[in-house]
């Protein structure tokens, strides 16, 4: 297996270093006077670690931006559907279960009118599902309320606020109740103990799966 070089630095350094990037790609940093055969000679001894690095880089990488064009898809409750442009429409966006449409006078702002509309579904669902879990489970909160959190997908606050990101809506069902359940248990175990984890297993045996889908897939549900 040949492994490419997407950037050779030389410089004044005397030894040779490998760079997986965060895009996956590989930087080799080399000395001034190092010829290319020891340099690919060097990159060869090394491709398992290369691979494994850049496998590693391509699951965390974020996706593209959207482009917002005729057939791109977009995730809700864990399904793609495909977005239509049409000329005229009341409101920009609307969504009837098998596709997004949006009006092209809305194109300029077309992130903002998915993130209103998510943040709608957002709160409609778990507004919905939060009481029904807190009730089959027993535990009470104060409020849900839905934030645009990036790095979060969901907290509890001292009050018993449960906070949950939009992006949430584009997971399976599946997903966000186990997202709902793990805010559930922080209203009486504050912090990620072995108590707490041990307290969501009880709950939800299964909750691994969710953790790993959510670490596997979690850079997909963003715009």
């Amino acid at each position: 297996m040949t492994i490419p070089i997407d950037r050779l630095v030389r410089s004044r350094r005397k030894t040779i270093a490998l760079v997986v990037e965060k895009d996956a790609s590989l930087t080799v940093r080399a000395p001034l006077q190092m010829h290319e055969t020891a340099i690919r000679a060097f990159v060869e001894q090394h491709t398992d670690w290369i691979t494994r690095n850049q496998q590693r880089a391509q699951r965390f990488s974020p996706p593209p931006p959207k482009k917002f064009i005729d057939g791109e898809t977009f995730l809700y409750l864990g399904h793609a559907y495909p977005l239509e442009i049409v000329d005229k429409q009341r409101p920009s966006l609307t969504f009837d279960l098998s596709s997004f449409r949006l009006a092209r006078s809305a194109l300029p702002g077309a992130g903002e009118a998915f993130i209103r509309w998510y943040k709608g579904q957002a709160q409609a669902v778990i507004q919905e599902r939060a009481p029904k879990m807190a009730a089959l489970y027993h535990f009470s909160y104060t409020k849900v309320r839905i934030s645009s959190a990036r790095t979060r997908w969901g907290s509890c606050s001292s009050s018993g606020t449960l906070s949950f990101t939009w992006r949430l809506i584009m997971a399976p069902t599946a997903i966000i109740d186990y997202v709902i359940l793990h805010e559930l248990v922080h209203t009486r175990i504050r912090n990620h103990s072995r108590i707490f984890w041990a307290k969501v297993g009880e709950l939800l045996p299964e909750y691994k799966q969710h953790v790993c889908w959510l670490k596997q897939n979690g850079k997909h549900l963003s715009l």
